[in-house]
């Protein structure tokens, strides 16, 4: 393995977690989620993280032979990360636990952009699964917590 490879390998696997274990996605959100309980996820993370991932992701892939490796658990992270970067603190544990119920699930839009070529692909169906889990989050808090729905009945 060349040393770019290696690094790919490293930052696309999350340094070989994603070979840990049978559920990497979950163990990647979850260890994805820790940074969340100390500081706030900024826009400039989530940029970092996807940008590198795509790479990492698609030089990764194309060293294994597949289109979108199990191992592979980047994407875990800019996924969850867009979420939470776009939702308040106090909706963070909803975040992850609805994070990985769409990013499992794979609603449309997720599963159109899973079919994105090499990294991108890796990359955007877990990128569009954050914004949807934001949208979902946001709109309930609104309906539910912040009187959306009574005004929507003209309550």
């Amino acid at each position: 393995m060349t040393g770019t490879s290696k690094a790919a390998f490293l930052i696309a696997t999350l340094g070989g977690l994603g070979r840990l274990t049978a559920m990497p996605g979950t163990v990647a959100s979850a260890v994805a989620f820790l940074p969340a309980l100390v500081m706030p996820i900024t826009a400039w993370m989530v940029l970092a993280v996807a940008v590198l991932g795509t790479w990492a992701s698609h030089r990764c892939a194309l060293d294994m032979g597949r289109d979108d490796p199990g191992e592979i658990v980047i994407d875990e992270v800019a996924g969850l990360w867009v979420a939470l970067a776009l939702t308040p603190q106090a909706l963070a544990l909803p975040a992850l636990f609805l994070f990985r119920v769409i990013d499992i699930l794979k609603p449309f839009p997720v599963n159109a952009a899973e079919r994105l070529p090499g990294g991108v692909g890796i990359m955007a169906d877990d990128v569009v699964g954050g914004l949807l889990t934001a949208a979902l989050l946001l709109g309930l808090r609104w309906l539910f917590i912040q009187g959306g729905l009574a005004r929507l009945i003209g309550a």
